[in-house]
């Protein structure tokens, strides 16, 4: 799409926001339920354009994408009319007779840029909460996952007018085009380095922002855990979507005592859930593209890998590895996977695992699998990171109830539910002061007995 049609997009887009049509909350309840019947109506066409792209089976894509666009929707119609109400808050004595509330609005025309790893959730998600907090939506999609892409232009297509929500499809120039325009938000998913590059631009002019980004996230296994259970969930968030997920434990940091017990346990879970043979099992997805896949493989010293290492480049497949005798100096522990290779790293004491992940940048997720109550509360407490989870991993990203965000280097602001409703909106704070008192003190000419006055109030 050429500069000049982005902009006009854009342009029609704050006229019908200036209009105050998505104010009315039931024109966002209609927008939200329209939406979630376009996605039902869609669902075979969504899973297979999934398919497509990244060789996700249609249960996975449910799973971990269309059910959670559609859990979302289904949380904002609950809970819209309470978020939107104007809150009260406590009124100082010093203003009295006075009301103070803070007034949820919609920032204005927002943009979401979505990466090509969840193509479908990550794009759909943020705009239901751009939606149901009332502003009107341009989304730009991976140029990477282009049948998702399309799918999901055909359904926003179909569900509003391009006034209201438009999807601009395309690549770097699109892109570039998209950020020289002034919106009102803008809603980032995807790589550090290209969101650095979305952040100089808000910058330029001042534009609000989320970044939603990525990092090293580390998973502790502590000398308490049950190794059997910890390894089960580690190799289900580690090899899902063939480890290209943002909150995927990137690396485990183990107890050295439990190093070899926890090692056997993985590889009995690799073949129970992938199989003896990974690349034969039709579950099993694929690599996004050829760069990707290379780069990946880059990262794989045959000598250090104890589990998996088969290729299939044909294919863009990757078996499940595991890589064991790494140190933090290795290429593997540079930057983030977002592939299928488990480096497994230990530590002799977890004040020293604390410590070493603390000097690194902060993670989007950390995960402890331990026994110890106290061991637990320490890392959850002492070490910096975006969410995650005790004895589990990534499903913290699978509620409403909780925001998902990053802290640091893995990003800014988070969404979800309620936390979403926040992003999407600027909360007005307002006094509404009644007329029939006016107290006299804070006007001239000033008066002892005045300011002895306001010394009471505040203090």
């Amino acid at each position: 799409m050429k500069e000049i049609d982005i902009k006009q997009t854009i342009d029609m887009q704050k006229t019908f926001f200036s209009s105050g049509k998505t104010l009315d909350i039931d024109f966002r309840i209609n927008a939200l339920k329209k939406l979630k019947t376009c996605i039902n109506n869609y669902e075979n066409d969504i899973t297979e354009a999934i398919l497509k792209d990244l060789g996700k089976s249609h249960f996975e894509s449910y799973m971990c994408e269309i059910g959670l666009v559609l859990s979302e929707i289904s949380y904002m119609l609950k809970h819209i009319r309470s978020f939107a109400r104007e809150k009260r808050v406590h009124t100082p004595l010093s203003q009295f007779h006075s009301r103070s509330f803070k007034k949820p609005s919609p920032y204005g025309t927002v943009l979401i840029m979505s990466p090509w790893n969840y193509p479908f959730l990550l794009t759909l998600d943020p705009l239901v909460d751009a939606i149901a907090a009332g502003n009107t939506a341009v989304i730009k999609p991976s140029a990477y996952s282009p049948h998702t892409s399309q799918i999901i232009y055909d359904i926003i297509e179909k569900c509003f007018d391009r006034q209201f929500i438009s999807v601009i499809t395309g690549g770097r120039e699109e892109n570039t085009f998209l950020l020289n325009q002034r919106f009102d938000y803008i809603f980032f998913t995807g790589s550090q380095s290209v969101g650095k590059e979305v952040m100089r631009h808000a910058a330029d002019n001042l534009i609000p922002v989320t970044l939603e980004l990525g990092g090293k996230s580390p998973c502790i296994v502590e000398k308490s855990a049950n190794l059997k259970l910890a390894a089960k969930r580690i190799v289900f968030g580690k090899f899902l979507n063939c480890g290209q997920t943002c909150v995927a434990p990137d690396y485990i940091y183990c107890d050295a005592a439990v190093k070899k017990k926890l090692l056997a346990e993985i590889k009995k879970q690799i073949s129970l859930q992938f199989g003896a043979a990974p690349l034969q099992n039709i579950n099993y997805g694929r690599i996004i593209n050829d760069k990707h896949f290379k780069r990946i493989c880059g990262l794989m010293e045959p000598s250090k890998i104890i589990h998996g290492g088969q290729t299939d480049e044909a294919a863009l497949r990757i078996e499940p590895t595991v890589m064991d005798n790494i140190s933090f100096s290795d290429n593997v522990m540079k930057e983030e996977i977002f592939g299928p290779l488990l480096p497994i790293l230990t530590y002799d004491s977890l004040d020293q695992a604390i410590h070493k992940i603390n000097s690194m940048p902060h993670p989007l997720a950390l995960y402890i699998f331990t026994s110890d109550k106290h061991a637990a509360r320490k890392v959850t407490a002492q070490c910096g990171f975006g969410g995650g989870c005790i004895n589990d991993t990534v499903i913290h990203l699978a509620t409403s109830q909780l925001g998902f965000g990053g802290f640091g280097e893995s990003g800014m602001g988070s969404y979800h539910g309620k936390d979403g409703f926040s992003t999407f909106s600027h909360y007005k704070s307002i006094v509404d002061k009644k007329t029939w008192l006016d107290l006299p003190m804070r006007y001239q000419p000033y008066k002892e007995i005045y300011e002895k006055l306001v010394r009471v109030f505040l203090r």
